[in-house]
């Protein structure tokens, strides 16, 4: 019986000791999933996602002075109607939408103020931007001379907010070499009552 007593007492014993035991290992293996989770999230926001602040109202209607745009950094597929944020150009980044890629011919109507992609006029509606309000206006920059040809390798921007827009119509900022474009407008995601896949 005392045998018995001193097993259980044993037994008794052990139970705190493997229980401390498990729970040690317990949170070891939870701060190396934490830690983990915390060094995939900063790659993905370092090498995949960005979020980006808009600084100015070239962009208007679609993206406001302040918006917070989540941006990926996949640039190999960039089209026409993507809006890419920009670095190396006027102190950026700067965010504009691509109009025109590589072999495309740009030009403008000056009666209609419309864009023409190889001749044919753009539907900047498809944007949400409104038609007949795109010019080359004078200026006291420097404009490129159209029709222009988009060189291999680049792309021909332009703001939404095509009156107040400093875009690839100026010689400050020309066609964009696509090896300074940081990425591409994913996901609006604030203002909060604003969250939306980029236009």
């Amino acid at each position: 019986m005392d045998r018995d007593m001193n097993n259980m007492s044993e037994l008794e014993k052990d139970i705190p000791e493997k229980t401390a035991g498990r729970f040690t290992k317990s949170a070891f293996e939870w701060m190396e999933d934490l830690t983990f989770m915390l060094v995939l999230v900063a790659i993905i926001f370092t090498f995949i996602l960005r979020l980006i602040t808009v600084d100015g109202t070239s962009m208007l209607p679609n993206y406001s002075d302040g918006d917070r745009v989540l941006v990926t950094g996949d640039i190999i597929s960039v089209k026409q109607g993507d809006v890419v944020i920009i670095n190396n150009v006027l102190g950026g980044p700067i965010i504009k939408r691509v109009i025109a890629t590589e072999g495309q011919t740009v030009d403008f109507d000056a009666k209609n103020k419309t864009v023409l992609i190889d001749g044919v006029p753009l539907d900047d509606s498809r944007f949400g931007v409104q038609n007949g309000i795109t010019e080359i206006s004078w200026s006291n920059y420097n404009m490129l001379e159209f029709p222009a040809t988009v060189p291999e390798g680049c792309v021909f921007v332009l703001g939404d907010n095509r009156v107040l827009s400093l875009d690839s119509r100026f010689a400050d900022v020309g066609m964009i070499d696509t090896r300074n474009i940081l990425g591409k407008a994913l996901i609006k995601v604030f203002p909060l009552n604003e969250i939306s896949l980029a236009d």
